[in-house]
């Protein structure tokens, strides 16, 4: 069966309507926060201010100081665990379409996270001294 042009339109019409008012909205909002942040702040800028701030370092130093691995290895369990975490979302929503081997898959995933948690614990990568 062939759909009248005129109905197409006009559903896309309405189904993209709604899209179209939130981009405007948030663009209107978006301009006038940054708007008035900038009109109502008290201007006072000193060299302090307008420096660059590098992770509590002095952004005076010789560009070449060498600092702690740790900022480092912090950074990248942050990453493996929180991209480790999203998995955890779309198994939560699903869990009841699952079968057996998708829940037991997931199970053992979350077990292999918590042993790596464990083991980063034990061998002291948490700790920052």
């Amino acid at each position: 069966r062939k759909m009248n042009l005129n109905t197409s339109n006009t559903l896309l019409l309405e189904e993209y309507t709604v899209i179209l008012l939130f981009l405007c909205i948030a663009i209107v909002l978006a301009t006038l926060i940054l708007s008035l942040s900038y009109i109502l702040v008290i201007q006072n800028p000193e060299n302090e201010k307008l420096s660059a701030y590098e992770c509590g370092f002095e952004p005076y130093d010789d560009a070449r100081h060498q600092f702690d691995v740790k900022f480092y290895l912090v950074a990248i369990l942050f990453i493996v665990f929180d991209l480790e975490a999203m998995y955890l979302y779309p198994w939560c929503v699903s869990l009841s379409k699952l079968s057996i081997t998708g829940f037991w898959s997931m199970i053992d995933f979350v077990i292999e996270l918590g042993v790596g948690f464990i083991y980063i614990w034990l061998i002291g990568a948490l700790n920052w001294e």
